[in-house]
């Protein structure tokens, strides 16, 4: 039989007990039997009810025997629900009415969670079943049927719950595996593009940017089924590898080009360096080295930029070399070019001399020494003068051309015809112009004096 603990110090409060066992129906029944009356002011009972204030009526519940036997009262019958032998009557009985206002404490406790809401129903109804387990049969004094009572009843409440909740989980989960499924969807779209086409580093955020998603639906995201949890990630690893796999085939097939690049593009240069000797004599050779550059192909960015820093040095060696000889040239054409433009001034006079005839005579000397002035660079200002000269000369043309055809025999036969019908045609339109003012009539007058306009003009063209 257990019994509280007691110590010298504290003989008078005794330490919570322990229940000893609950003795079975025989080892009740071989005890004797005290008489068990209502209780009475008068005698001393049987048993004698305790009564606590937190208690809540415990004489109404239990009851202490004179062997320490503590019962509670359920329905009609009594049930045993230990020994308190050590102590008071009153001790036991409180000891067993604290039992049961701990059980008591933890329904109200789920009761007030359940009407505080957040906390999960299912959680909650799997906690009252428990409890009401711990209600049946507790070694506890007090209502115990009540417990049980408030116990199913809330069962019964958080059933209803826990069926929204599971509705509302399920559609958390639905949509969650939807989520999840559309970020693998994404990777094994890019895992199924062509390595060639894709823009890698675009391609690797993105797929950086999928996993975060993916992760971060792991952790904020409802908890998906085992089993297709582990489909989904089983479907987004292997394609995240494909994609993994093609960018290093892509980058190691890259570099196998960037190398055949880099080679054939040293090669160049090291042709280019060589020209360096020939001066501006090897800028046609540079030139064709040029295009095979440009068909050489990709090197890598870096690699691109030292290797025509070098290509580049090569060339301006010769094409510096070209601009020290235009130099030079053009500091010894500077005479000539102030010869050539005294020239064109003298040249630009032809046009205000009357006879063509001298006009030719003078215009052929001053092309005369014009060519005697020898040449002139760079070629760019040859070709400027000769091109203004050339605009002098063509004018002179047009003059001697106009002044052929105007003296041509047949020519100004022609004219001549042409003038005797002009005229002829001016005196008809005249007589009609006349008749119709006569008449009145203003309109035939100025379609006459319009055919009077156009012939004088045609004849004025002809010298008629």
């Amino acid at each position: 039989m257990s019994t509280p603990d007691h110590t010298p110090e504290n003989d008078s409060t005794p330490a919570a007990p322990t229940p000893g066992p609950v003795p079975s129906p025989a080892a009740i029944a071989k005890r004797p039997k005290p008489a068990v009356r209502p209780i009475a002011a008068e005698d001393a009972p049987a048993v004698v009810p305790a009564v606590v204030p937190e208690a809540q009526n415990a004489s109404e519940w239990g009851r202490v025997d004179e062997n320490g036997v503590v019962e509670v009262r359920e329905g009609e019958a009594w049930r045993p629900v230990g020994e308190y032998p050590d102590g008071t009557h009153d001790e036991a009985l409180q000891y067993y009415v604290r039992k049961f206002e701990d059980l008591a404490f933890k329904v109200a406790a789920i009761e007030q969670r359940h009407q505080a809401g957040g906390a999960s129903a299912a959680d909650l109804r799997q906690q009252a079943a428990q409890l009401r387990a711990d209600v049946v049969g507790a070694a506890a004094v007090g209502d115990l049927a009540a417990l049980e009572a408030r116990l199913t009843t809330m069962i019964d409440q958080l059933a209803e719950a826990s069926a929204e909740e599971a509705a509302r989980q399920r559609a958390l989960v639905d949509a969650a595996i939807a989520e999840r499924t559309v970020i693998v969807e994404k990777v094994e779209a890019l895992a199924a593009r062509d390595p060639q086409t894709i823009q890698w580093k675009q391609a690797t955020a993105e797929l950086g940017e999928l996993f975060a998603a993916w992760q971060a639906h792991q952790k904020t995201g409802p908890r998906l089924p085992k089993s297709t949890a582990q489909a989904l990630w089983k479907r987004f690893r292997d394609a995240r590898s494909s994609v993994e796999r093609a960018r290093r085939a892509f980058f190691a097939d890259l570099d196998e080009v960037h190398k055949a690049a880099k080679t054939q593009k040293t090669r160049i240069i090291e042709r280019a360096e060589a020209l360096q000797s020939q001066g501006e004599d090897g800028i046609p050779a540079y030139r064709a080295l040029l295009d095979e550059w440009k068909n050489a192909g990709r090197a890598g960015r870096k690699a691109d930029d030292a290797l025509w820093a070098r290509f580049k040095a090569a060339g301006d060696v010769l094409y510096q070399a070209r601009a020290s000889r235009s130099a030079e040239e053009e500091a010894e054409s500077a005479p000539r070019i102030a010869e050539r433009e005294a020239l064109l001034e003298e040249a630009k006079a032809v046009a205000d001399v009357a006879d063509l005839k001298l006009a030719r005579a003078t215009l052929t000397s001053i092309q005369r020494r014009w060519d005697e002035v020898g040449r002139i660079f760079p070629r760019d200002t040859e070709r400027d003068l000769d091109g203004r000269m050339r605009r002098i000369e063509l004018a002179l043309k047009d003059r001697e051309d106009v002044d052929w055809k105007r003296n041509n025999p047949e020519t100004k036969a022609r004219a001549n015809d042409m003038g005797a019908q002009l005229r002829e045609s001016l005196a008809e339109f005249e007589a009609e112009r006349d008749a119709a003012r006569a008449a009145g009539d203003e309109k035939a007058a100025a379609e006459a004096q319009e055919a009077i306009d156009a012939r004088t003009a045609w004849l004025r063209a002809i010298g008629g």
